[in-house]
């Protein structure tokens, strides 16, 4: 069974980092293409940055120079590195793993980041 599982969410003050872990299990992880996506209160959800299985990344415009995506194949981890957080941030975060062989997606169950003073 694939099964991808977020962790690293919390509360953080603005200006403050957090480092979201997405696991892959059950899976070849490097053929996925990896992405962070987000949804805030009565928004839709939306992509924050992308990686593919050769480590290619592409970033939504309100993060680029403060998030960074990264995998380890190895451990069949993606990380997402969110350095100078503003409440605009918050919201449930997920991975999906979108497979490269069968183009099937996997979603994680999501993980909470609440930007907050």
């Amino acid at each position: 069974q694939v099964q991808f599982v977020e962790s690293g969410g919390g509360l953080v003050q603005p200006g403050g980092s957090l480092r979201l872990s997405c696991a892959a299990s059950g899976t070849y992880f490097s053929v996925y293409t990896m992405g962070w996506y987000r949804q805030a209160p009565g928004k839709q959800r939306e992509l924050v940055a992308n990686i593919t299985n050769d480590g290619r990344t592409t970033y939504v415009d309100s993060v680029k120079g403060r998030f960074t995506i990264s995998r380890d194949n190895a451990k069949n981890l993606v990380y997402l590195q969110m350095n100078s957080l503003k409440p605009e941030d918050t919201a449930v975060y997920y991975c999906k793993g979108h497979s490269e062989l069968t183009w099937n997606d996997y979603w994680g169950q999501g993980t909470q980041v609440t930007v907050s003073s």
